[in-house]
């Protein structure tokens, strides 16, 4: 009797712990959702477009195309197709190639992956991240081999060197540093000069971006009164950022994600807007 009460003991304790680490993974995958199609945008660039919106049934199967002096490549599929897709590669290997901007086979991703802010994400959400896009449905589609006509190189953005730590996500300003480094905002609002951001200049925009909205001018999110949105109130910050207007109403062009960052939680949101508000004033 009591070696049963043992192996009945023992089969609920397994129990428990499949669906511990069920729960635990369903979690990660939650979150990894929450970060990918809010705050940073993945599927802005790994989905193909119709235009104007994305194609229905093959989100993350690769997606723009980029031509440029030093290289010419396509968003990869990332979904767990496991041919045309990254469904053969390790964790471990996800994780480098979003972090370091390094494939399994030793080739770097093009400089257009914006790596060089990730390496402050917590482990915790790096790994949710990794098992979110294990979870995509996979979709057949080869994309084009990436030409590169230089040596590419990634370069961590000041600030972004070392994971976060829970205490920092305990902070506003601090979680709000770490929602705009890994929505990678700076790297479209800071001027580039020869392809390298004018470090000097964060935060000041006028970098151009030509697409099917025409041609847009990255703004001036520094707190600078006139130049910046230091004038904005906290309500027209987050209405710029969620619902793509100006304070007067007027419409902002792409390429800026306005409908995923429209996703992120009220507490995300709002400790951004305390970051901006600490961007050294700038023209």
């Amino acid at each position: 009797m009591g070696w049963v009460m043992v192996k009945l003991l023992l089969g609920v304790v397994a129990s428990v712990a499949v669906a511990t680490s069920a729960f635990a993974q369903s979690a990660a995958v939650k979150r990894g959702d929450y970060l990918a199609n809010g705050v940073m945008t993945c599927a802005n660039c790994h989905t193909p477009k119709g235009p104007p919106a994305a194609v229905a049934g093959k989100d993350y199967s690769g997606g723009l195309s980029w031509d440029t002096p030093t290289f010419a490549v396509t968003a990869p599929n990332i979904t767990s197709e496991k041919e045309t897709g990254i469904g053969g590669w390790t964790a471990a290997q996800i994780k480098k190639a979003l972090i370091d901007g390094v494939r399994p086979n030793g080739v770097p991703l093009a400089p257009i992956m914006p790596s060089g802010f990730y390496a402050i994400l917590t482990p915790s959400d790096a790994d949710a991240l990794v098992a979110y896009m294990q979870s995509l449905k996979p979709v057949k589609n080869k994309v084009k081999d990436p030409v590169y006509k230089a040596q590419m190189s990634m370069h961590r953005w000041p600030g972004t060197e070392k994971p976060a730590t829970a205490a920092d996500l305990r902070d506003k300003v601090k979680l709000g540093h770490y929602m705009v480094a890994i929505g990678h905002c700076m790297e479209c609002h800071t001027p580039m000069v020869k392809g390298q951001p004018q470090l000097d200049k964060v935060g000041t925009g006028g970098r151009k971006f030509p697409g099917p909205w025409g041609e847009s001018e990255s703004r001036n999110i520094t707190s600078h009164k006139e130049k910046g949105i230091g004038g904005w109130t906290d309500a027209q910050i987050k209405t710029a950022i969620t619902q793509g207007k100006r304070p007067d109403g007027t419409a902002l062009k792409g390429p800026m994600g306005y409908q995923y960052y429209a996703t992120m939680t009220n507490e995300d949101l709002d400790a951004v807007v305390a970051y901006l508000r600490t961007v050294p004033a700038k023209e």
